[in-house]
């Protein structure tokens, strides 16, 4: 098949199905969506399995520049006016969307599932525990999609970027205690002190890559200031690829370091709003159809269907868990009111993290009974959020009185 033919007709159905969703009312994203599921090898033979397999480059380099954006959302006067409740919020959502989803599957995953040889403590609870952990991270690039489409501003959309970026490290300390705990139950292994330290390394490297990478950034495009737009482009897919080519080298967070990139530019880099208008006038429009796209590509039906009771299930738990943790995160911080109410509507977007985390896992052994399990649900739910992220984030906005000429609602 000709990949440039496959890649046309991509573009060109996320494109139309994206702005006939906006004339209906639906965010564009929930149309680039709709799109890949349309494109799937499943539904129709026109793209091949093989393409689908092969996009690893685009969904990269996608994610990187997405999360320099989340990042680019972080500019420390504003967070000082918000930060203790952003603090609060991510805390309380992160953890209580895993409690909830550890509870809940420990309770209904005997019924729901067989496997063969299985019991309570050896496979069960590290299947539960596991699927907990994969409940904290949010992939806030949907919302940002929806906020970016509708020009949206104010407390509540710069509340769940704010969130959705530190809660990806929660997600990820979350998910490699997880692993340890699991591992002791499913194979009896002894705790090890340096893996329970371990993600606090990582995170601490990922930073540190970062950082690096921003500090280089500044340096760059303070020296080209003058140059024109297109050049400045070039420079960021440059210093966004090296930076996520070397995290995932060095076997780091490769979204944590994209997004302080991000985090460091706004804060330090004098081209910033260039930089930053640049990449949302230029760059996402283009990302956004690829990468939604793709995500549909991506959905497998058979898994879907055999394990839709645990999917549905993981998507209601984690969704109890991010609302009522985000008001608890809120209350404590003194938000306010459109702060508490909305806030968690625009935390269920779900995708990239975790993906990879759910496949990390896949990895290891110890797992080797429960990983399809885990790997299936967690594919499953991520199309159902990726669907219904976009509108329930466009809900919240709207509801917030931040999307600019629709009508907020009762407050």
């Amino acid at each position: 098949m000709n990949t440039l033919l496959v890649l046309g007709v991509m573009l060109a159905v996320g494109l139309i199905l994206g702005e006939l969703g906006e004339k209906l009312g639906f965010p564009r994203v929930t149309g680039y969506i709709l799109a890949g599921i349309l494109l799937n090898p499943q539904v129709f033979h026109f793209v091949p399995a093989t393409f689908v397999h092969e996009t690893n480059a685009i969904t990269d380099i996608s994610l990187a520049i997405l999360t320099f954006s989340i990042g680019g959302t972080l500019a420390l006067a504003p967070l000082k006016e918000l930060g203790k409740g952003i603090a609060f919020i991510a805390f309380g959502e992160a953890e209580l969307a895993a409690l909830a989803v550890t509870a809940g599957m420990l309770v209904t995953l005997p019924f729901l599932i067989h496997i063969e040889g299985a019991t309570f403590i050896t496979t069960y609870l590290p299947l539960a525990i596991l699927l907990g952990s994969l409940a904290s991270p949010t992939d806030p690039s949907a919302t940002l999609a929806v906020i970016h489409q509708y020009k949206a501003k104010g407390p509540v959309s710069f509340s769940i970027m704010g969130v959705a970026a530190l809660d990806d490290a929660l997600g990820i300390i979350n998910f490699s205690i997880a692993m340890v705990i699991a591992a002791i139950f499913s194979s009896h292994t002894a705790p090890n002190i340096i893996s329970l330290t371990e993600p606090l390394g990582g995170i601490a490297g990922s930073i540190i890559i970062g950082g690096m990478c921003g500090l280089v950034f500044h340096a760059v495009s303070r020296a080209l200031r003058n140059a024109p737009e297109g050049l400045l482009i070039v420079v960021i897919m440059a210093i966004l690829s090296l930076c996520y080519g070397l995290a995932t080298m060095l076997e780091l967070d490769q979204l944590l370091a994209t997004m302080v990139v991000g985090v460091t530019v706004v804060n330090f880099g004098r081209e910033r709003d260039r930089i930053f208008h640049l990449v949302e006038e230029y760059a996402e429009p283009l990302i956004f159809v690829l990468f939604f796209t793709i995500s549909g590509m991506y959905l497998d039906f058979k898994i879907l269907v055999g394990l839709l009771p645990i999917v549905l299930l993981f998507v209601i738990f984690r969704a109890a868990g991010k609302l009522t943790g985000t008001l608890i995160g809120a209350s404590i911080a003194h938000a306010s009111r459109p702060v508490r109410r909305y806030t968690g509507w625009g935390l269920l977007p779900q995708g990239g993290i975790v993906i990879g985390l759910a496949l990390i896992m896949r990895q290891n052994p110890a797992f080797i009974s429960i990983s399809d399990a885990i790997v299936s649900v967690t594919i499953g739910a991520t199309v159902i959020h990726e669907l219904i992220g976009p509108l329930t984030s466009k809900f919240a906005l709207q509801k917030a009185g931040e999307l600019p000429g629709h009508d907020s609602g009762s407050r």
